[in-house]
């Protein structure tokens, strides 16, 4: 029976669910009384949470015949006066055997055995205790019992680790503990116990300092003396703080190593290795010669290389290469990420980005990223800190692009390259330069060997010898001649040095833009295409975005998804394109500077527009399809595709999220693009498909930029409804920033076009923003009518979606001036509604609204139940803002039940999103962290 996460029964192995609040509370109250007698008249008042029905001990008798055939034995529930018994054995309950297990690792004396009891007792853990029993009181205070046993465990399981030697492996959970408990002593202590002994003595004093504040300031108090005796400790540098002589890492058991030390996700992230590397063999000696021999202690340095040298020179060949060959050395992963310093067609990647890539292929969950890139940097080197990892930062633009991605903590090696020496940081991280230049002639020729053969370049030295020549022994061009020739063994060497030569060669390249010289080498490897292939390459360049998918390259050739992939494994085969990730494509940024040179002059001006408006309609239909999965109360644009090559598929929700993760930089390349080139109808119906996804991410300045030039596009069209509704949007968003003039002036501007229409839908959402931006500036009055008024006009059209969120909105509101039982009565049945039409965004802001009543009806521990659901419907949609919000609400709640450690936790936990999202809101929260037991925040809800 297991009651550490959603109630259930185990059969045989069988996990078996029980159906129903009041059976899974009679299965809970029993299982946490197993082999005791329960009174009927005890089961009774706890099942019902004090207020049974009158057929109570008949609906009981009932459950408990349901919950003997769920276990397929009817002795585990016997009947024993004066009530029941649960007699299933001594470990017939998951919580049993929890309290066994940490009973058992508090009391051993070898650390190993302890690390092992503790592990297997934590494991037990699947979520909340007893999530879908919210509702009932006693088993809400048991579920704060059993968290407090974890947190206990939690505790003495990194005790034992820190005993084993495991302080680098420990530090980014336990700094993720010590910001979830900023009160806990013994954690803060374990945390600078483990900063010390990775050699970071300022960083472990510091966290001292920053624990004494906070209990300073918010609770009038000073550290204990254990604490306060570490620290002398530390100051003194006391031997007896020194790391223990044997890690665990030693240990043949796989048993004790997965206890001790949880598997986490190893990222190998490096692309493939080049088919055409050749030579180079200083530049890898170099490269060779930063590995150390042994991993150095404490205190060494960081290991970094920066590889520079002119584009197509080999730089990302040569890190990848070599990369591969010492993988093996850094057992804990491989990072990659390309930022685009050079690349013609898009900006440089932002550090904060890259940044973020590492630590989501780290296993780091998106809830516990922090906004700002410090924090971010920081997240990153603690997460590094006791791993052996090595990291290749290609295609840097600068020096400042750089330094937030390197590790502080030796045992990581980085390998940087770029066009730029980066001097600085040769200068300031003493970062070790390995210059690359043009190929000698003999590795040249090596690199045709490696594609081409042996016997059939050994069989034609001078025509090898002057496609050396005509390429200026440029990798890059190489390697297009080279997948020139493998397509053509029929082909003498000897013909294609003919045809590269009549090109014109590339005789200034030395010193010169390799742009420009190098455009006779892509020429003559692109009349080698099948006319199909290079209409491909030519129209890949109109795409505005970093990379592209296979169903928009079929958009933008105006093929098939078939056709294009054929076209795209001919491209790729010829060295033209690169798979960077499985279905997306790019190119080196000299290829795609050339292709887009060839589409201006070999695509007539009615063909690039016709491609470029196909590529935009698949990025409209496919955002579409995903948005509506994310937020059925979007408003779908209605748009049929005008191609067959335009693919629109529907993914479901979690795969809509991930959609508009991978594709959203493109999507807002593509409103930029379609702006630009006076795409109205693209223009807004991209803007609209984007709405809910930059919404709920918190990219409200991208909300911004997007909806204005939607508006713009709509007002040049004349398309005056359109225009109330993006209005809509700029008010909703300018009023989350907190710039109320501005949002009032969209609202109302929207609030007048509609009923100068008599457009009831239109009027109807005017009407429920300015609400939201009423309530935003404390107007309850004039939000209510506001909000009524939606309503009205919701339920006269129908709209059951919106009128359950509009009945949430008033009932928010009403909670707001007071009426806290009218509010209740609304949001419950907006709570009713929205399961009815299955909107679980609504669902999720009508549950933080019930919670909010329930808080100041003087229970606030149903409001932290209802804070509960409300949390995980937010999470599984996405939606960070409204995580944030209900965090908020969460920490006022504990609060109000005096739990200080839980109050400022939840409000740390919407701190560190709203640092991000809304600094002003964030400002609000934190300072509530001081006071102790503030009241509820009138913060927007639903």
């Amino acid at each position: 029976m297991r009651l550490l996460g959603p109630i259930d029964v185990v059969v045989g192995d069988e996990p078996r669910p029980v159906q129903g609040l009041r059976r899974k509370a009679v299965l809970a109250v029993l299982g946490l009384h197993a082999g005791e007698v329960v009174s009927t008249g005890r089961l009774v008042e706890l099942v019902w949470d004090g207020a049974p029905p009158p057929n109570a001990v008949n609906a009981l008798q009932s459950h408990l015949s349901y919950l003997r055939r769920t276990l397929s034995d009817k002795s585990a529930v016997r009947s024993r006066p004066p009530g029941y018994v649960l007699d299933v054995g001594a470990d017939g309950t998951d919580v049993a055997v929890a309290e066994r297990l940490i009973a058992a690792g508090l009391q051993d004396r070898d650390d190993a055995a302890r690390a092992r009891d503790l592990q297997r007792a934590l494991e037990l853990w699947r979520g909340q205790p007893m999530a879908d029993a919210t509702g009932v009181t006693w088993l809400e205070e048991q579920a704060q019992r059993l968290e407090q046993l974890w947190l206990q465990g939690k505790r003495a399981l990194l005790q034992a680790r820190l005993g084993l030697g495991q302080h680098a492996q420990l530090l980014p959970e336990l700094e993720q503990l010590t910001r979830e408990h900023p009160f806990d002593e013994q954690l803060h202590g374990q945390l600078m116990l483990a900063l010390y002994r990775t050699g970071r003595q300022a960083d472990a004093l510091g966290a001292f300092q920053r624990l004494r504040r906070t209990l300073r300031d918010d609770l009038g108090i000073e550290p204990g003396n254990a604490l306060r005796g570490l620290e002398s400790a530390m100051l003194r540098q006391d031997a007896d703080l020194d790391p223990p002589p044997a890690p665990v890492r030693a240990a043949p058991e796989p048993e004790q190593r997965d206890a001790a030390e949880p598997p986490g996700p190893v990222p190998a992230q490096i692309p493939l290795a080049v088919r055409t590397f050749a030579g180079r063999a200083g530049q890898l000696a170099r490269l060779d010669a930063l590995l150390p021999a042994e991993w150095t202690p404490p205190g060494s340095a960081v290991f970094v290389a920066v590889v520079s040298g002119t584009a197509g020179v080999g730089k990302s060949a040569l890190a990848v290469h070599w990369a591969h060959r010492v993988a093996d050395r850094f057992p804990d992963g491989q990072l990659y990420v390309n930022l685009r310093g050079f690349d013609p067609a898009n900006r440089p990647m932002p550090p904060a980005d890259a940044v973020r890539g590492f630590l989501d292929a780290l296993g780091v969950p998106a809830e516990r990223i922090p906004g700002d890139l410090a924090g971010l940097s920081g997240l990153l080197r603690s997460r590094l800190a006791g791993q052996r990892v090595l990291i290749v930062l290609d295609n840097a633009r600068d020096a400042e692009q750089v330094r937030p991605l390197l590790p502080a903590a030796p045992g990581c090696l980085v390998v940087v390259t770029s066009r730029d020496p980066l001097t600085s940081l040769v200068a300031i991280e003493g970062a070790v330069p390995v210059p690359v230049d043009l190929l000698t002639d003999a590795e040249a020729r090596d690199l045709l060997v490696s594609r081409l053969g042996a016997r059939r370049v050994a069989a034609e030295p001078e025509a090898v010898e002057r496609i050396v020549g005509a390429c200026a022994r440029l990798p890059l061009a190489l390697a297009v001649v080279a997948g020139r020739a493998a397509t053509r063994p029929e082909l003498p060497l000897s013909a294609l040095a003919d045809q590269l030569g009549a090109s014109g060669g590339l005789d200034a390249i030395a010193g010169a833009d390799p742009a420009s010289d190098m455009r006779a080498v892509f020429s003559w490897s692109y009349r080698a295409l099948s006319p199909a292939a290079a209409e491909v390459l030519r129209r890949m360049s109109l795409g505005p975005g970093p990379d592209l998918g296979i169903d928009a390259v079929a958009a933008l050739a105006g093929v098939p998804a078939a056709a294009a992939r054929a076209s795209l494994a001919e491209l790729d085969r010829a060295g033209l394109v690169v798979e960077q990730r499985t279905g997306r494509y790019t190119f080196h940024d000299l290829l795609r500077a050339y292709a887009s040179e060839l589409v201006e002059t070999h695509d007539p001006e009615a063909d690039r527009s016709a491609a470029v408006d196909r590529l935009l309609e698949h990025y409209v239909a496919t955002a579409q399809a995903a948005a509506q999965q994310l937020d059925p109360a979007r408003d779908p644009v209605p748009r049929a595709a005008k191609h067959p090559a335009i693919a629109v598929p529907e993914p479901p929700r979690e795969q809509a999220q991930a959609w508009f993760a991978d594709e959203h930089r493109c999507l807002l390349a593509a409103v930029r693009l379609s702006a630009e080139r006076g795409l109205d109808e693209h223009t807004w119906r991209l803007a609209a498909a984007m709405t809910t996804f930059l919404d709920w991410h918190g990219q409200w300045q991208e909300l911004v930029a997007v909806q204005e030039a939607a508006l713009r596009a709509l007002r040049r069209l004349g398309d005056r409804p359109g225009q109330g509704a993006a209005s809509c949007e700029l008010g909703q968003v300018y009023a989350r920033i907190g710039r109320f003039d501005e949002a009032h002036q969209y609202l109302w501007t929207a609030l007048c076009l509609f009923e100068q229409l008599d457009d009831a839908p239109g009027l109807a959402r005017a009407h429920y923003h300015l609400g939201w931006l009423q309530h935003a500036q404390r107007r309850y009055r004039d939000a209510l009518s506001h909000s009524e008024q939606a309503l009205a006009l919701f339920e006269r059209l129908g709209d059951k979606l919106w009128r359950a969120r509009a009945l949430n909105a008033t009932g928010w509101i009403m909670g707001q001036l007071g009426e806290y039982e009218r509010a209740l009565r609304r949001c419950r049945d907006a709570l009713v509604e929205n399961r009815e039409v299955g909107d679980r965004h609504g669902e999720a802001g009508t549950w933080d609204a019930v919670g909010y009543a329930h808080h100041r009806l003087g229970d606030p521990r149903q409001a932290i139940a209802c804070y509960g659901h409300a949390l995980r419907a937010y999470r599984e949609l996405g939606d960070r803002a409204g995580q944030a919000c209900v965090l908020s609400h969460l920490g006022d709640a504990h609060a109000a039940t005096g739990d200080a450690a839980a109050a400022a936790d939840a409000w740390r936990h919407s701190l560190d999103i709203l640092d991000e999202l809304d600094p002003a809101q964030a400002a609000t929260v934190r300072a509530k962290l001081p006071a102790g037991a503030p009241g509820p925040a009138a913060t927007v809800s639903g």
